[in-house]
């Protein structure tokens, strides 16, 4: 199967709300890389990293899988996004608690995952999350040419250059988030 990849902004019908007022936000901000932004519609049945992989061919290492995580300290909830790489899983019981300050994180559920991004399971994505969460990228992300990621619903992807996923609101680029399976 191949995908046909378009400028996002082109098929707003194929962004969640989050996602597609994120995209023309960062437009109107000029933020550098956003025009480079492409989405391309999927059959929602794969929507699943391992399943597009499969349909595709194209390579895992250029899948990356965007996580929501919740820990709290002092009773203060601590809520971030963690992007990494389609090969690999976030380190969550060790780089990623140390980044939120936590004793203890684990990934939220998807219900309350879905409720508070306003996105759909299977398509949540680093781009329109809550202001307020950061995002922690591993920086092998970076590394990539482009990277496939969720675009809010289960029907389409969006494409990005890797290092472009620096340039998206409360990104912390990590060292070691991840590690390879």
């Amino acid at each position: 199967m191949r995908l046909d990849w378009v400028p996002a902004l082109d098929r707003p019908d194929l962004l969640a709300a989050t996602v597609r007022s994120a995209l023309e936000g960062m437009r109107s901000a000029g933020t550098v890389g956003v025009g480079r932004v492409e989405v391309a519609e999927i059959d929602p049945d794969l929507a699943d990293t391992a399943d597009l992989v499969a349909s595709t061919g194209m390579d895992m290492r250029d899948m990356a899988n965007c996580l929501v995580v919740a820990g709290s300290r002092a009773g203060e909830e601590r809520v971030a996004a963690v992007l990494v790489l389609g090969h690999t899983r976030a380190d969550v019981n060790r780089t990623v608690r140390k980044a939120l300050d936590v004793r203890k994180c684990s990934f939220m559920s998807m219900d309350d995952a879905v409720a508070r991004t306003g996105m759909e399971y299977g398509g949540i994505t680093p781009v329109g999350l809550p202001g307020d969460w950061p995002v922690l990228v591993d920086a092998r992300v970076l590394e990539r040419e482009a990277v496939v990621i969720g675009s809010g619903v289960r029907r389409s992807k969006l494409r990005l250059p890797g290092a472009a996923t620096a340039d998206l609101p409360g990104v912390q680029v990590v060292d070691g988030l991840a590690v390879e399976v």
